[in-house]
């Protein structure tokens, strides 16, 4: 693993230890000596761009395909050929992969049929689950078909849950859901998580989904892992620029770093006004260091200037280029000399909007509370 932390959550027993996981098909490697550990009750999201592994990570652990090389033990037991019915293990997959010519009941107590659980108990497990699920009881007797999309992914868990796995595998199961209806069905997702306790492992594009819901984010690129961290350490403390341009909008300025006395950095940028600026050890990355690096500034951090910029603050000149109203917030997007990117700033939302389409702006931010990364490859 490149780097992060990889310990289970609050330093238990992992239920979930993959180490040094390889996965070929053919001449072409998905996966590059992959590791990760999932703690009991522990919530972890895989995200990264198209390609990267993470739906392959994700069948690995489900058993429905085989690493080429490494170990997986889930519960301690070496997970090698033991078939994804054998494991303590369920997945959601992400088109539900419901049975249309069963009942909704059927669906969900299907899992119980194959472990042959008595009829009477799985009739009351399959009742109980789809209460938890908030489906009414007569949905039971009723086909997938007739039910809405937000109403098969609940029947969707309801099958995967039902069986008390210890891990609940997620392959973007809400991905095709109406925006208002993903945002219910994420918050039910969460106090369900909380409320059984059982290991939950979560393959997403939504990158608001991840930092929402999981305990860690695992970050991938190209088969390997980047990051491994909590939501805060994500976004706050990435480790390079592709962590932090991936999780959320950002901007990198162009600075020069040197060694500062009793630890962390002096920092310049030929775009900002202000002088130098003192960037403290914690808030250094740990490949960055003296020479060219890259400044990461968040958008929410960023305001404008008029009058005299308070001591200590970066000022940049720059044009409105673009802005877009998002209600509860405005971004603005100002195109700075010097910057490739526009530089991108969000400003709680108001009825009167500070600038127009072409204006020009100083805009500012403290530079103490900005990240210094390693230059962008």
């Amino acid at each position: 693993m490149a780097t992060g932390d990889n310990d289970a959550a609050g330093g238990g027993t992992a239920i979930i230890d993959a180490t040094g996981i390889v996965k070929d098909y053919g001449h072409a490697r998905a996966l590059h000596g992959v590791s990760l550990t999932v703690a009991a009750g522990e919530f972890v999201a895989l995200v990264g761009p198209s390609g990267c592994g993470k739906t392959t990570l994700l069948k690995i652990l489900a058993g429905f395909e085989e690493a080429t090389a490494g170990r997986l033990t889930i519960q301690g037991r070496d997970m090698h050929g033991v078939p994804a019915a054998a494991r303590p293990t369920r997945m959601v997959f992400q088109k539900l992969a419901l049975f249309p010519h069963k009942t909704v009941g059927d669906n969900i107590g299907f899992p119980l049929k194959l472990q042959k659980v008595a009829k009477a108990d799985a009739t009351a497990r399959v009742a109980a689950m789809a209460d938890l699920m908030h489906l009414k009881p007569e949905y039971l007797g009723r086909w997938p078909a007739q039910l809405s999309g937000g109403e098969q992914q609940r029947v969707a868990l309801a099958r995967a849950l039902v069986s008390q796995p210890s891990v609940l595998l997620l392959d973007e199961p809400m991905s095709a859901l109406d925006a208002k209806l993903k945002k219910s069905l994420q918050a039910e997702l969460k106090k369900l998580h909380r409320e059984l306790g059982t290991s939950f492992v979560l393959v997403t594009h939504d990158l608001e989904e991840a930092m929402m819901l999981a305990d860690r984010i695992c970050v991938m690129r190209a088969g390997r892992v980047v990051q491994i961290g909590t939501p805060a350490d994500i976004y706050y403390r990435p480790v390079d620029t592709f962590v932090a341009g991936f999780i959320g909008e950002t901007n990198f300025l162009p600075v020069t770093a040197t060694a500062a006395a009793g630890g962390g950095f002096s920092v310049t940028s030929p775009l900002a006004r202000g002088g130098a600026a003192t960037i403290a050890a914690e808030r250094a990355a740990p490949g960055a260091g003296a020479g060219r690096a890259a400044l990461l500034v968040r958008p929410e951090t960023i305001g404008f200037v008029t009058g005299e910029p308070a001591p200590g603050r970066w000022v940049l000149d720059g044009e409105v280029e673009e802005y877009f109203v998002k209600g509860a917030s405005t971004q603005y997007r100002v195109r700075v000399a010097g910057l490739q990117a526009a530089l991108v700033m969000d400003l709680p939302g108001s009825l009167e909007l500070p600038a127009e389409v072409g204006a020009k702006v100083a805009v500012g931010f403290d530079p103490a509370g900005a990240y210094l990364l390693p230059e962008a490859p």
